[in-house]
């Protein structure tokens, strides 16, 4: 088959009113205000109910109290630290990969909140999370809020993403890439970035432009700094009977390091901690792929595929979502990327309900995120009620800021 024309990837779309975005010029977030003791204690509660640290109770408590006395806040432990972050992962509701969340590893940089020194540790824990496809569930903390002096900000969604670029000036709505990032494309095209070919020339726009990591610290001005190419794995998506699949150009990156949920552990704020696990078969294929407010492939597939897309009721949706789908999990598993399917972790999510009710604790669920957005019947997740979400659960990855 020939190769297909760029233009395949261009699809019409409705985007907000530029008012609505927010512009470059950031607003400061609302100074931090000392820690509660009463949060401090119910986080340490929780640490010695499930393990022994080597200071008494009373004593750890009694240290962290007078601190946050003399300085608003408090230091945790490194074990403290690692305990936390695993344990916010454990309360995660939306997250279907819960299991692991024993094996999290922790890569303290609290010492550290320049835009330069966070960016490049990003860019560190890109490599070290990615371990030439094996990837491994990895969290990198910066330094806390503290009274009066915010901790950085990454204003990334996530560590990776590919730009969305609008075609048209007149803003009708026509874009190149991912339109769910046109607006944070736009906002670091106003610092000046462009896509760049490998040897830093200027190059044309395309669907799949990794873009910038855009860091502030408490100066609140953001810096932009480019990932380079060692520390983003992508995986050129093929299909293991249509060879025409491999023409469409398309790929996705491996590590889905999520940057801007701030985590909160025993009442302190840590802005800035991007923690990534491994994709899901499903989050690429049936989402980021498929939705109509992304790249909206699914048309495309289906006249591929030579299926009748004259009505719905031929379900010509179901079957080339299916083989998007194939394709994403034959891509990866052929070049040697951590994935895992629906069918698997649905059975490996409800061991882990079974170990948190053995545990004697609740295990908030979302069920409208946890079941997969392909045959989510077929999966041992859809038939059964959770406990509710629980917003005021801690440790927590809080909702990103506007």
């Amino acid at each position: 088959m020939t190769q297909l024309p760029h233009s395949v990837l261009e699809r019409a779309r409705s985007v907000p009113d530029p008012a609505d975005r927010c512009p470059v010029h950031l607003v400061p977030d609302a100074p931090a205000g000392p820690v509660e003791v009463a949060e401090a204690k119910d986080f340490l509660e929780r640490l010695y109910a499930e393990s022994k640290p080597a200071t008494p109770f009373d004593q750890r408590l009694s240290q962290v109290a007078s601190e946050i006395d003399r300085t608003g806040s408090y230091l945790h432990t490194a074990g403290e630290l690692r305990f936390g972050a695993r344990l916010a992962w454990r309360n995660a509701a939306r997250c279907i990969g819960r299991l692991y969340w024993q094996s999290l590893a922790v890569r303290d940089r609290r010492h550290l909140d320049a835009p330069a020194d966070v960016a490049a540790e990003c860019i560190e824990h890109l490599r070290d999370a990615t371990r030439n496809g094996q990837i491994r569930a990895t969290l990198t903390v910066f330094a806390p809020d503290r009274p009066g002096r915010p901790g950085p900000k990454i204003h990334n969604e996530q560590l990776i993403r590919y730009a969305g670029h609008r075609l048209s000036a007149d803003r009708s709505g026509a874009v190149c890439g991912d339109p769910r990032m046109v607006d944070f494309t736009e906002r670091v095209k106003g610092l000046g970035w462009r896509p760049r070919a490998r040897h830093g020339e200027p190059r044309r726009e395309g669907a799949f432009d990794v873009l910038p990591l855009m860091v502030s610290g408490d100066d609140v001005e953001p810096e932009l700094f480019d990932l380079p190419g060692d520390a983003v794995l992508e995986v050129p998506l093929r299909h293991p009977e249509h060879p025409w699949f491999a023409d469409l150009g398309l790929r996705w990156y491996a590590v889905p390091a999520i940057s801007n949920m701030p985590l909160v552990i025993g009442g302190v704020r840590y802005p800035a901690a991007p923690f990534n696990g491994w994709y899901l078969n499903t989050e690429i294929g049936a989402r980021n792929l498929a939705d109509q407010d992304r790249y909206d492939l699914l048309p495309l597939i289906g006249r591929l595929l030579r299926l009748d897309v004259s009505s719905p009721r031929t379900l010509w949706r179901d079957r080339a979502l299916v083989e998007l789908v194939r394709a994403v999990q034959y891509s990866f598993d052929a070049d040697g990327v951590r994935m895992a399917d629906h069918h698997t972790e649905s059975e490996r999510f409800i061991t882990h309900v079974a170990n948190e009710e053995r545990a004697g604790r609740p295990c908030p669920t979302d069920w409208s995120w946890i079941v997969p957005p392909m045959s989510g019947g077929l999966t041992p997740v859809f038939h059964r009620y959770y406990d509710p979400p629980d917003d005021a659960l801690r440790p927590a990855f809080l909702p990103p800021e506007g």
